[in-house]
């Protein structure tokens, strides 16, 4: 039963017997719910009481699975994670086949790798946990985050030698958050370190200095990582990087720089 609410300019509080909802707003408009239990979408602010919480672990499977049919999550490849408000996160167990992910194969993490809740005993943290704390850490407006290996972005990453991809000024990249005339983008790219916690101290050391201007980067010979202000953002946004790399890969075939 609803005891209280608090309205400003870009939340509502909501505290309920035990729980207590933030409600993210942009413009007016409610983009997310976010409470203990996980993080959805809603499209008006009138649905922000009504409508039902989903499992975030439901969420993450169901962007698997279409990143699996999609050739971006090969075998047990990637792995996906959604932050909650207390400041943990349900992440990918380490080798489950992404194709068919069930709600148990996540585990909640806390701040620092501690492991809060897991669906097997015997799961672990997926590699790459680090690099989706950092993520949570530097960006605070990112909900969720995704980590995808694909072809087109693996073969992105080897088009530079450098520690950064220019990104070809595309219609594309006004939907991650460029809407310059003739965008000059270079995407950050990180070497590949078989020990991913260098991976991570690399990318925070990094992105302290110079934020990158897009959400995500590329690790060359691994894939891709996109963030954004939940579930559906992230997924838009790995999309559209997907996009880029298939567009730059098609253009070298026909000699375009």
């Amino acid at each position: 039963m609803m005891t209280a609410v608090t309205v400003t300019m870009t939340a509502v509080t909501v505290t309920m017997t035990g729980v207590t909802v933030m409600v993210t707003a942009v413009g007016g408009t409610v983009m997310a719910v976010t409470d203990s239990r996980g993080v959805y979408r809603m499209l008006e602010p009138s649905s922000a009481v009504n409508a039902p919480v989903r499992d975030p672990r439901q969420v993450l499977a169901a962007a698997a699975r279409l990143f699996y049919e999609r050739g971006w999550m090969m075998g047990t490849a990637g792995n996906l994670s959604l932050r909650l408000a207390d400041g943990t996160f349900w992440i990918t167990a380490s080798g489950k086949q992404k194709g068919r992910l069930q709600p148990e194969d996540f585990l909640r993490v806390a701040t620092g790798g501690e492991v809060v809740e897991r669906g097997r005993a015997e799961d672990r943290p997926s590699a790459e946990t680090s690099i989706h704390e950092a993520i949570y850490r530097l960006f605070p407006e990112a909900w969720a985050c995704f980590h995808v290996h694909s072809i087109p972005g693996n073969v992105a990453a080897r088009l530079t030698a450098d520690d950064s991809l220019r990104l070809p000024p595309l219609e594309m990249i006004k939907g991650l958050g460029v809407w310059e005339e003739e965008p000059e983008i270079d995407l950050p790219v990180f070497r590949n370190h078989a020990h991913v916690p260098r991976i991570a101290e690399e990318m925070a050391s990094r992105f302290q200095a110079e934020p990158p201007r897009v959400p995500g980067f590329l690790i060359r010979d691994h894939g891709l990582t996109a963030w954004g202000r939940d579930a559906d953002a992230a997924l838009n946004h790995v999309e559209l990087f997907e996009y880029i790399f298939g567009y730059m890969a098609a253009a070298r075939t026909v000699g375009l720089p």
